[in-house]
């Protein structure tokens, strides 16, 4: 990966890579803050195999660092700003990590996390010219340990390596049609392989500009795309609801932008055809943290072809899907969609079991059920795990579940997810209640233990929790309680 920009940097010095802010930050620039930063690393004894977290809302030091880190051959652990204490000290010292590089808006919540052993670095310090260190990251060297929220309640590090984020910025550049001509406008949070790596890192393999906003504001958005003139973007379902919904959608000039990438959710067709209807593709992409995430994506005619479909495989990976006993199903027949490629990870970090049941003979069991029609395009039906999601955050049941059962006055409860207009789903409590019970209190349990988006939005009360003749819990029955 180092080469990247690197190679940019040798051959088109003055062309913009960032633009953070009023600052627009040249290839030759940011190969000097990359050295610089893997020196200074390199200084304080970080190399191969080591693990460096960054905790912060969207900054060119993030990538800065992970571009360092490649060179180092050490590993970046990407930190979702929007956690609590606790659940961020878990993923540190999960990880193991020697360093905690932050924001300065963040720093408070650095020291609320941090760990014994783990140091504290200022994301935003500039490190003076040193002696170039040693490139000692190979193509097999892990470079990404990205948690994903697990279904045990909790989280689990998907562990790509560059070669596999190499790939996946090649599906891109393919699914895309990117050049160094184009111009991406980051919005989502870089600390998911979303925003980090559907079009991010790929605009920087191509030699285009990434604009990056700290985070997500509908009026930022439309002062970016007027300014900027962006050329590609990448959303969710909840942020194109928010743009739709905001009084400047219908007078913003959009006709820069060639197309948008979504995914993390189903897109809603209602959706896709308002942004169609402005004349801007969607270009849905699926896959998941363990797949890099590039795994199937729609190229720009077939997002006009078949709107709401997921699309094709990536180009250098294969999909399929299987029935209960892993034998692949024929057109039309619905069952799980399994991944396979040099975009996917190794694993889990630090958990074999975990890893024995998602990969399987080099094929990452997704848990999401879809079919493939006729012309081997790819359609999402539903999903088998249980997972909620919010605004483009997965939130899993049994996380919050852990939490739920140490609340006052509850006797047992389970979480589900609900629908709603502007997340598409939100996490509800459904609870038997005990001596003591008041909602409210329940509501207050989940402050400061888990993360505002995963808190639940209401709590309902039952009798007894559906279940089944093996005494577990009825999805299906418990989304139907607690949508009232």
């Amino acid at each position: 990966m180092r080469r990247w920009i690197e190679g940019h940097a040798a051959h088109t010095p003055d062309a913009a890579a960032l633009t953070f802010g009023g600052e627009r930050i040249t290839y030759a620039a940011l190969q000097a803050r990359i050295a610089a930063t893997a020196a200074a690393l390199a200084a304080r004894g970080i190399g191969r195999g080591d693990r460096v977290a960054f905790l912060g809302t969207n900054h060119p030091s993030q990538l800065v660092l992970l571009f360092a880190c490649a060179r180092l051959g050490a590993v970046q652990v990407p930190l979702n700003w929007r956690l609590a204490a606790p659940e961020l000290r878990f993923i540190l010292e999960d990880s193991g990590a020697a360093l905690l590089a932050a924001t300065r808006t963040m720093a408070e919540a650095a020291r609320a996390a941090l760990p014994p052993g783990c140091a504290l670095l200022d994301a935003e310090g500039e490190w003076p010219a040193a002696p170039l260190a040693p490139a000692a990251g190979q193509e097999e060297d892990p470079v990404l340990l990205v948690y994903t929220s697990g279904t045990t309640g909790t989280p689990k590090g998907a562990v790509l390596d560059q070669r596999a984020v190499l790939y996946n910025a090649l599906n891109a550049r393919h699914g895309f049609a990117l050049s160094p001509a184009d111009r991406v406008l980051t919005l989502l949070p870089l600390f998911h392989v979303g925003g980090l790596n559907i079009q991010t890192t790929p605009a920087l393999l191509t030699g285009a500009e990434v604009v990056l906003l700290p985070r997500f504001e509908p009026a930022l958005f439309f002062q970016a795309v007027a300014e900027h003139r962006p050329t590609l973007t990448l959303l969710v379902p909840a942020v194109m609801q928010a743009l739709v919904s905001h009084p400047g959608w219908a007078a913003a000039d959009l006709s820069s932008l060639r197309a948008i990438g979504a995914g993390s959710s189903e897109v809603p067709l209602p959706l896709i055809e308002i942004f169609h209807a402005r004349g801007i593709p969607v270009q849905q992409v699926y896959g998941a943290t363990e797949t890099g995430p590039i795994a199937i994506l729609q190229t720009r005619e077939a997002a006009l072809q078949a709107p709401g479909c997921l699309g094709l495989p990536a180009l250098h990976g294969e999909a399929r899907v299987v029935d209960p006993d892993g034998r692949e199903l024929p057109p039309g027949g619905a069952g799980e969609i399994q991944l396979r490629g040099p975009h996917v990870a190794r694993g889990y970090w630090q958990a074999p079991e975990a890893t024995a049941a998602s990969f399987r003979e080099g094929w990452f069991a997704s848990g999401d059920v879809g079919r493939r029609d006729a012309e081997g395009r790819f359609w999402f039906t539903d999903r088998l795990k249980h997972v909620i999601i919010s605004g483009g955050e997965n939130i899993y049941p049994a996380e919050v579940e852990c939490v739920l059962r140490t609340a006052p006055g509850v006797r047992e409860g389970a979480v589900c997810g609900r629908p709603d207009p502007r997340w598409g789903e939100v996490p509800v409590a459904v609870v038997v209640p005990g001596p003591g019970f008041e909602a409210a209190a329940v509501l207050r349990h989940f402050e400061g233990r888990l993360a505002r988006f995963k808190q639940p939005r209401a709590v309902v009360t039952v009798e007894a929790l559906p279940r089944t003749a093996l005494g577990k819990v009825q999805m299906a029955a418990l989304r139907e309680v607690a949508r009232g």
